[in-house]
């Protein structure tokens, strides 16, 4: 009893002040296609709401941007004109919860105006007013508590891991060529993005409306956002750090997708990894409270060939796109945590060959990189597939990370591909769970 009367004691002089003030954000995406999908993919509100008991904020997705108009509107009205306030209506039961809803994501896709949200920072401030009427109309009437920007900004190019002689090669190649270059006016549209959010965050204060930011992947921060200048427009900063590289982009090759550090084997690019992008951020006087860091609750993965090898060991070379679609995403290289979890070996699949036999698991004792699971193709070259994932395990590592960092918490996409009804362990929301318990 004395011993525990210590441990107590000593508890209660660790636990100063500073150290109780260490609440974290769990920002909770949920994709509201989730809804429509069938069978055991099917999120519906009855099953978010377990999981809501661990979210500090829900961020609803997606609507939408008319190109013409530039007004925010609803992706599935049959859906949303109800579906809205069945969500806000949660609030009732989880007081503290807050509910954005997210504009853009990779959800809006068009087409026929690849560059409307480019577009909307250019249009200048008379345009942008209906922009910001409309969003603040749509959250009023259903019970939003705030915004988020996900805009669809021009990305990084896919570029491939060089070998020792490839980099030479790239490196006497911009004598000539110079640095790629996405957006030849990046400049002016950092000016136009800050002068917009800055705009709206004026108008939705005045709502009693909260503003937040979601960085997509691959979406460089150093083209679009003058940080020093943007911190104060938002309550809090989404960085999706994952999908560096996925199968769309980088089909020959695959490599961890979200790794926590950088490696510098195999001349790998500086900047696909949790550590560079948070530290940018920080570097360029971002408060740390206000960065959520991103987590992925699916994994991508490739095709392996004859010419892959058996070790899986990234990076791999030779793949040759996605891998097929798994039952319940239906995506073609994204495997939600359930569809990954089925194809460890268990009592069912241990002697399935084929398409269905069980991958082999690598975990990363290092804790820098993270997990990936292969099943090297068979003699004729088939059914070859390589995962890189982020499992309750390895979730949990990134959530010590923030810890370890002072960020202001995690931001979790998103709900449907965890494993919300519990099929790998009997566990609902098992990823969720474990970032929860090390925040």
């Amino acid at each position: 009893m004395r011993s525990l009367s210590a441990l107590f004691l000593l508890f209660a002089l660790v636990m100063t002040p500073a150290t109780l003030v260490t609440a974290k954000n769990l920002v909770c995406f949920y994709d509201s296609a989730s809804y429509l999908r069938l069978g055991f993919a099917k999120l519906l509100p009855a099953d978010l709401e377990l999981g809501l008991n661990f979210c500090t904020h829900l961020i609803y997705g997606y609507a939408g941007l008319k190109p013409q108009t530039l007004e925010v509107y609803s992706l599935n009205v049959d859906l949303d004109m109800f579906h809205y306030h069945e969500i806000t209506l949660l609030k009732a039961k989880y007081p503290k919860l807050k509910v954005f809803l997210s504009v853009g994501g990779d959800r809006d896709v068009d087409e026929a105006n690849p560059l409307k949200y480019v577009g909307l920072l250019e249009s200048g401030r008379e345009k942008q007013q209906a922009f910001i009427d409309s969003s603040i109309s749509l959250l009023k009437r259903n019970g939003f508590d705030g915004l988020d920007l996900a805009l669809q900004l021009p990305r990084n190019k896919p570029r491939k891991v060089h070998g020792t002689v490839g980099s030479y090669w790239k490196k006497f190649k911009k004598l000539f060529t110079g640095d790629f270059v996405v957006d030849p006016m990046a400049d002016e549209h950092k000016a136009q993005y800050t002068e917009f959010s800055t705009n709206l965050r004026t108008a939705l204060e005045r709502s009693n409306l909260s503003l937040s930011m979601t960085v997509l992947p691959n979406v460089n921060s150093t083209w679009f956002f003058d940080i020093p200048k943007i911190k104060n427009n938002f309550e809090i900063i989404n960085l999706m750090a994952f999908d560096f590289l996925t199968p769309e982009r980088n089909p020959e090759e695959a490599d961890y997708t979200a790794p926590i550090y950088p490696l510098t084997e195999q001349d790998r690019l500086p900047h696909y990894n949790i550590e560079f992008q948070v530290n940018y951020w920080l570097q360029n006087q971002c408060p740390a409270d206000k960065i959520n860091l991103g987590i992925a609750t699916y994994g991508r993965a490739w095709k392996m060939t004859s010419d892959s090898g058996f070790s899986g060991a990234p990076v791999v070379p030779e793949t040759y796109g996605p891998a097929p679609a798994g039952s319940q995403s239906l995506i073609p290289g994204l495997l939600s945590w359930p569809e990954i979890c089925a194809k460890m070996p268990n009592n069912v699949n241990a002697d399935y060959r084929g398409e269905n036999a069980p991958l082999r698991k690598v975990t990363d004792l290092e804790q820098r990189y993270g997990n990936y699971a292969l099943r090297p193709a068979d003699d004729n070259g088939e059914h070859g597939m390589w995962v890189s994932y982020d499992d309750p395990d390895f979730a949990a590592i990134k959530a010590s990370y923030v810890r370890t960092k002072g960020l202001g918490g995690v931001a979790l996409y998103d709900l449907s591909y965890d494993d919300f009804r519990g099929l790998c362990t009997g566990l609902k929301f098992p990823i969720l769970r474990a970032i929860k318990h090390f925040l």
